[in-house]
């Protein structure tokens, strides 16, 4: 039976889900506040990358790494100030880094990151997406050998429990395989079944495919209430007027925590500012994405254009762009890559990611609502888990049988 769906949020998450159920035959409707596809779906690294199965919290991450979280230099900042959210956020993070959960958000996160890979393959073929899909790997780049040989470890877990073996390349050999690289730089890890895109470009040729799916999408339209009656919601109210839906699809990012109290649960999301340069393509262009892994520094080649980006900054919900955040891209870029930037800058841009302190989205109904589900706290994977994402939030609502155990990310 067809119903309308309204789906609050219209990135990639926003987008799958909007997709799988007007796929089903219903009727669907997408809000956002701002524009469709304009918030962290934006201009991030564009990576599809199943190779991301390890959580942010990780044994031994205590210490000198999370010390260095105060330094303004450090890829990974937290700006000091009085806020009780963030600082509970950082508890929980903190006991989140040992060796029983970091499993068991690897397995959470290894589901969706193996199917959002095989459906993306699947969605940009069949609809013949205009994305610069392009599957050449990535590289995880170490300039220190000693660097290089402590991630041996995490190659070898995840080759055994996930299937994710990489090639190993060094000295000679890497630079062989890419061009790009510096002389000095010792070594990198290839996995080989990661992918990439452009992610600006996929959301604007899913939305063509959205509205002659019949789709609605509204754009400036900020929700401002939302007005229940029992245990369904009826309407949201947004500032352009009332919509009411039969059923629900939370997809607002770092915004979720601001209808906690609408939805009667506790979404323990912080917004990690993440940033990115896009400018043209140096002469000495890399073949292959790339994350040089002592900077943190994320490198992305496109057709018609080459990114930096990553960096991570818990300052809450601030706008501006830091151009000293932008500065360690390029700084960072310097100490592996021959031509590591170029002087034409097409963008300058930032995101906020969604953070959870244990590394793994909620995808579960709303406590207060039964129509209701939320798809939210995807961290720094929003687009390489979309898809399955989407696609979970279509089986739940429609109670049909997941193509993935949705246990790990029920409210917990």
């Amino acid at each position: 039976m067809s119903t309308h769906t309204l789906v609050i949020g219209g990135g990639v998450v926003g987008t799958a889900a909007a997709y799988y159920l007007a796929k089903a035959g219903h009727e669907v409707t997408i809000v956002d506040q701002g524009r469709h596809g304009g918030a962290c779906s934006h201009a991030n690294c564009g990576y599809i990358s199943p190779s991301h199965v390890p959580p942010i919290p990780m044994p031994g991450l205590i210490g000198p790494t999370m010390k260095s979280m105060l330094s303004s230099d450090s890829p990974f900042y937290i700006r000091p100030r009085f806020s009780p959210a963030l600082w509970s956020f950082l508890l929980r993070f903190w006991w989140n880094c040992n060796e029983t959960q970091m499993k068991h958000a690897a397995r959470g996160k290894h589901a969706l990151l193996h199917s959002s890979r095989r459906l993306y393959e699947t969605l940009i073929e069949t609809e013949q997406l205009d994305c610069n899909w392009e599957k050449r790997g990535l590289l995880f780049v170490f300039r220190e050998k000693h660097h290089f040989d402590e991630f041996a470890p995490i190659n070898d877990w995840l080759a055994k429990e996930f299937d994710l073996p990489a090639v190993p390349y060094t000295d000679g050999g890497l630079q062989k395989l890419e061009p790009a690289l510096k002389d000095d730089v010792h070594g990198a890890w290839h996995y080989e079944n990661d992918a990439h895109l452009r992610p600006d470009r996929l959301l604007s040729s899913w939305r063509t495919v959205l509205e002659r799916l019949g789709v609605k999408i509204l754009e400036q339209h900020k929700v401002t209430a939302m007005h229940g009656e029992g245990n369904k919601l009826r309407a949201i109210q947004t500032d352009q007027g009332e919509i009411a839906a039969d059923r629900y699809v939370l997809a607002t990012g770092s915004w979720s925590p601001f209808f906690n109290r609408e939805l009667g649960c506790t979404l323990r999301i912080q917004p990690g500012k993440g940033y990115s340069i896009t400018m043209a393509r140096p002469e000495i262009c890399p073949k292959i994405p790339m994350l040089l892994e002592e900077s943190r520094v994320g490198v992305t080649p496109f057709n018609d254009g080459y990114r930096l980006g990553s960096t991570m900054e818990f300052g809450g919900y601030d706008a501006s762009i830091n151009q000293k955040r932008l500065g360690l891209l390029k700084k960072g870029a310097k100490l592996y890559l021959k031509e590591p930037f170029t002087d034409e800058t097409y963008e300058e841009w930032h995101g906020w990611r969604p953070m959870t302190p244990d590394d793994l989205p909620y995808i579960d109904f709303a406590p207060k609502y039964g129509n209701v589900i939320m798809t939210a706290g995807h961290g720094m994977l929003g687009l390489s888990m979309g898809a399955a994402t989407g696609k979970l939030a279509w089986e739940l609502l429609d109670k049909l049988e997941p193509h993935v155990d949705p246990k790990p990310y029920r409210l917990r």
